[in-house]
């Protein structure tokens, strides 16, 4: 019983069907880009690791193919292995078809910013592919039980820490620099840095103890670099983000088909000129 999302987010929300073009149609959605998150399989050995990307990609992209005009897709490789991460990119993009890669905010706590994982970005690079960064609720930086208590606090206050953090550490850690192609779509609206970009903007300006190796204000990255999804609800929130961001970082999206709300009014109420409004719902 119930509607199609109702029904979804019962069954976990997560199914490929004829409910979910149903729900982007009510929405007036042409298109939608998929992923798979939570990257379980970044604990798992290079093997299994192996086949469950190749099972997710091949998953993706044969419904990609039935719906050409309503969906594409990212891949989402195991980033425990780098150079294995940038083999599977490499065949998903140029045999597949997919259009870009999901990461999580870090493999078994370590920062993508670490040397080790420049084989993966300089691939990504290459190929000249968007990455969209998705967190799960902040595990490599809160103890144990630090959200626990009323008000899902692993997903409202975890998920935009884990974004902003991930984010910073590609900013001071200087992999945008290295890999000056690179392009970052933060999820839920950049998480707190776009919120807070002040502090980090003049932090090695000001702190001795920063010890930042950018070469940028991150203010710089967050114009070119660097974008952010609507997914941050208010009118107010859409205007702030075109303001500190500027109006081509910044893109419409939806967690569609679970149940957090759609930003379409949001977008449209928010105050800004009209064009940018456009780009966000579409040209970006």
């Amino acid at each position: 019983k119930g509607t199609p999302l109702e029904r979804f987010a019962r069954g976990g929300g997560r199914a490929l069907g004829q409910d979910r073009i149903q729900e982007l149609d009510k929405r007036g959605i042409d298109l939608q880009a998929l992923d798979i998150n939570t990257f379980w399989w970044y604990a798992a050995e290079r093997d299994l690791a192996t086949k469950i990307v190749q099972v997710q990609d091949e998953g993706l992209s044969k419904w990609c193919a039935a719906h050409p005009d309503r969906f594409v897709a990212f891949t989402s490789p195991a980033l425990q292995f780098p150079d294995l991460a940038a083999e599977q990119i490499e065949h998903a993009v140029k045999n597949l078809g997919m259009r870009g890669v999901a990461v999580g905010g870090h493999v078994a706590g370590e920062p993508l910013s670490m040397p080790k994982y420049d084989p993966f970005w300089a691939k990504v690079q290459d190929l000249g592919v968007m990455v969209f960064m998705h967190p799960n609720n902040a595990e490599n930086v809160a103890k144990k039980d630090a959200f626990a208590g009323a008000g899902d606090l692993g997903n409202i206050i975890g998920n935009p820490l884990e974004t902003g953090l991930f984010l910073t550490h590609l900013i001071f850690d200087g992999t945008l620099d290295r890999f000056p192609g690179l392009k970052i779509c933060g999820a839920h609206a950049g998480g707190y840095l776009p919120s807070y970009l002040g502090r980090t903007d003049v932090a090695c300006d000001v702190r001795q103890n920063a010890k930042c190796v950018n070469k940028k204000h991150p203010r710089e990255y967050m114009h070119d670099q660097i974008f952010a999804d609507s997914m941050v609800f208010t009118p107010e929130g859409i205007r702030h983000l075109v303001a500190e961001m500027g109006p081509t970082q910044v893109v419409y999206g939806t967690d569609i088909p679970l149940v957090w709300p759609d930003t379409i009014d949001a977008i449209l109420a928010a105050e800004i000129p009209d064009a940018p409004k456009e780009a966000i719902l579409c040209g970006n």
